[in-house]
């Protein structure tokens, strides 16, 4: 019997934040992981603390993005992966009143670090920006897909990493263990994102799948280095290809792409640019969102079942503060923040 202080069930970017904080606190685990259907490999990797649609600060933004950078910086630097770029988001600005507003917004206390007070002129005929720009300091974008497949190797290296279906069915909880099949541990931690789903000790009431599609397109003509924020994002790729997107559904949680979900895109792409493209790609994949739009993490019945779920759609912002406390939780027994304590849905 192998014995580990913590199993691990999921490898996205929550998973990945657990399996760092657990690493530099010298703890012992495994992961259970399939590689496969990630919505962080889909997501487009960008971390930003402002809600571009309404310009208003994401909640808990500031300590979000002062955990996560580093984080992506040390990880990058022990995986030797270039994973991380701090590359600016442009929104494009729609009207006058969207310029006034963007200036009103950047003058305030908590958004003045984030938003340049700048409206930048836009010299770029292939963009439909009349109105210019109003730019974004303090975000940018990881590789999520470098991301996952180098952690992978980095784990199967180090012999902690099962690549297997994981059979709920099977694990014993005991009061002062878990097990399952050969491995015993103390705690089990479930980061199994959208596929939570099938877990039969989550609830399931409050927990809502969100699916996300992209189209990558190469389009030579576009030339712009900046992420792009208009109906959707166009992010650079190199190479002249951009991941565009993304679509939100809450009606189908299949991985399947949607000619649906393509033409929406388009639709939107072509409002923002005005050159030719080339459709190269379609991904999709399920988001891991809950009804009132905050993390799951925790415990319920059992204290050594741990959940960390729900990052929805900033989960690469998220996910490395969102680890931290929920190790301290555990390790510590500090009290999580109100707002993402699963036992808020308990009753």
């Amino acid at each position: 019997m192998k014995e580990v202080d913590y199993i691990i069930v999921g490898l996205g970017v929550a998973g990945i934040s657990f399996c760092e904080t657990l690493r530099k606190n010298e703890k012992n685990f495994v992961v259970y992981d399939t590689g496969i259907n990630h919505s962080t490999v889909v997501s487009g990797g960008v971390f930003n603390p402002v809600v571009l649609k309404r310009f208003t600060a994401v909640w808990n933004g500031s300590d979000f993005l002062e955990k996560a950078i580093p984080f992506y910086e040390e990880i990058s630097k022990q995986l030797q992966v270039d994973l991380l770029e701090n590359t600016p988001i442009y929104r494009i600005l729609n009207s006058i009143e969207e310029q006034n507003d963007w200036m009103v917004a950047s003058d305030k206390k908590a958004l003045s670090p984030f938003l340049s007070s700048e409206i930048i002129k836009n010299d770029n005929t292939s963009i439909k920006a009349p109105y210019g720009f109003g730019k974004v300091l303090e975000c940018g974008k990881i590789n999520p897909t470098k991301l996952i497949s180098a952690y992978r190797d980095y784990l199967q290296t180090n012999n902690q990493l099962i690549t297997e279906v994981f059979e709920h069915e099977k694990l014993q909880l005991k009061a002062d263990a878990v097990v399952y099949n050969d491995v015993s541990s103390t705690k089990i931690v479930f980061t199994e994102g959208a596929s939570v789903v099938h877990n039969p000790y989550f609830p399931t009431d409050n927990f809502v799948g969100n699916k996300g599609e992209y189209i990558l397109i190469k389009a030579p003509k576009i030339q712009s280095e900046v992420i792009l924020k208009g109906p959707l994002f166009i992010i650079p790729q190199g190479d002249d290809v951009y991941k565009v997107g993304a679509t939100y559904s809450r009606d189908d949680f299949s991985k399947n792409t949607t000619e649906e979900a393509r033409k929406t895109i388009v639709s939107k792409l072509e409002k923002m640019i005005s050159c030719d493209y080339e459709i190269i790609n379609q991904i999709a994949g399920v988001r891991p969102t809950v009804k009132d739009r905050k993390p799951l993490l925790g415990s319920l019945e059992h204290e050594n079942t741990l959940f960390f779920n729900g990052l929805g759609t900033r989960g690469i912002l998220m996910a490395p503060l969102l680890a931290e406390w929920l190790y301290n939780f555990s390790e510590k027994n500090e009290n999580l923040p109100s707002e993402v304590n699963i036992a808020r849905f308990k009753n």
